[in-house]
């Protein structure tokens, strides 16, 4: 990430102390990935840092589609680093590797669940059309309640920050790992 380079523990002030255990003491056991440019700017890596502990191990959403979830936010920006991190854990929680392959292409799944494609449209028109209309709205919270809406809007939020955060960072692949997703064409 040599737009922001890595701070070394050494390099961090108090406050980034701070924040650095926080993320450490809590499910994600360290500090990587997006935390580490997002150092840089403290005050905005503990909101966010516990927004996404939220989001991502307490979510009222099963993990599977949560991940699927975020899955179409990384597709959305394509965001390499974020895709590369999630798919996995995606596929660890059930999601069918055909459905990944079919969004990191840019098409609409074919084999989703009831469950999958009710959130397939949530997420995609929020991230097309910046808002949802009625159908889309009413579809969520029918399947997972006015929570579920919530945590789902959430998702997409949290997850368009920290592929902001990569994509702008250039957080590198793992060596040997090739880039999944190409840049989709720009709609008019």
């Amino acid at each position: 990430m040599s737009r922001f380079p890595e701070l070394k523990p050494e390099q961090w002030n108090d406050e980034q102390k701070a924040v650095a255990a926080a993320i450490a003491a809590g499910p994600r056991g360290s500090v990587r990935g997006p935390f580490l440019p997002l150092l840089y700017s403290p005050g905005l890596a503990g909101p966010a840092q516990q927004a996404g502990a939220y989001l991502r191990y307490k979510s009222s959403l099963p993990a599977m589609l949560n991940e699927f979830a975020i899955l179409i936010t990384a597709r959305f920006w394509t965001a390499q680093y974020e895709w590369y991190a999630h798919k996995k854990l995606a596929l660890e929680a059930g999601l069918d590797a055909k459905i990944a392959d079919q969004i990191a292409r840019g098409e609409r799944p074919a084999g989703m669940t009831p469950e999958m494609s009710v959130i397939y449209d949530f997420c995609s028109e929020l991230h097309r059309d910046h808002g949802v209309g009625d159908t889309s709205f009413n579809a969520v919270v029918e399947k997972f309640g006015h929570r579920g809406a919530m945590d789902l809007i959430g998702l997409c939020g949290y997850y368009t920050l920290i592929s902001m955060v990569l994509n702008v960072s250039q957080a590198p692949l793992p060596a040997g790992v090739a880039p999944e997703l190409q840049p989709l064409p720009a709609k008019r």
